[in-house]
């Protein structure tokens, strides 16, 4: 599989609707992140309300346009209804192939790993970046893989080519160790719930 050419930002921000208030407050949250210079932004959504996903999803890519890159969390046929830029699947979702049979070449596809079993068989699919945590501990998941720690960054650089999304208990405090042990990006959720756009600059001073 030839070596992925898309370039991630330091910073990946995750929007998880289960950690803001209500659905309207997603998008000032949004917005504040993208003020930031955020590129990237997740949007997670795990309540299993299909409608309020869909009409969640439109309202983030209605205020926020093409400023943002805009990534489904689990589901490409949100992704498309939505018209998202790109979908994330865990190990417990679609199978890589059978998102990019549905989204197609160009959007981004990424996934999630937690071993290097995980992380050498998803080296071999389509997927355009791919993910390896927890990194630390989190609270943002109910059900969590063992934490893999800056060790485990270390052996998933050294095993795939693809650019590599560091993700769990990631925060200002620790997100330049994250980096130096081989992520191209971190992902972030709690760390950017409190004032957002102060939070992702100083995410974004903090990595350059």
């Amino acid at each position: 599989m030839a070596p992925s050419t898309i370039v991630l930002p330091r910073l990946y921000a995750i929007v998880d609707s289960s950690n803001i208030a209500s659905g309207e407050h997603a998008i000032p949250f949004a917005k504040e992140l993208a003020a930031a210079g955020c590129l990237v932004l997740q949007y997670r959504n795990k309540s299993g309300n299909v409608r309020a996903m869909l009409d969640q999803a439109r309202d983030l890519k209605r205020y926020l346009g093409n400023s943002v890159r805009l990534i489904m969390n689990d589901r490409a046929d949100l992704c498309l209804a939505a018209d998202f830029d790109g979908v994330h699947v865990g190990q417990d979702d679609l199978s890589p192939e059978s998102v990019r049979k549905i989204i197609g070449p160009e959007r981004w596809l990424g996934v999630s790993t937690h071993n290097p079993e995980q992380l050498r068989e998803a080296e071999l699919t389509s997927a355009d970046y791919l993910a390896i945590g927890p990194v630390f501990a989190t609270s943002s998941k109910e059900k969590t893989d063992p934490v893999v720690g800056l060790e485990g960054v270390r052996r998933a650089r050294a095993r795939t080519r693809k650019p590599l999304v560091a993700i769990g208990g990631i925060t200002r405090a620790n997100a330049a160790s994250v980096i130096a042990a081989g992520a191209d990006s971190v992902a972030v959720i709690s760390d950017l719930l409190r004032e957002p756009r102060k939070s992702g600059e100083e995410f974004f001073r903090i990595l350059r």
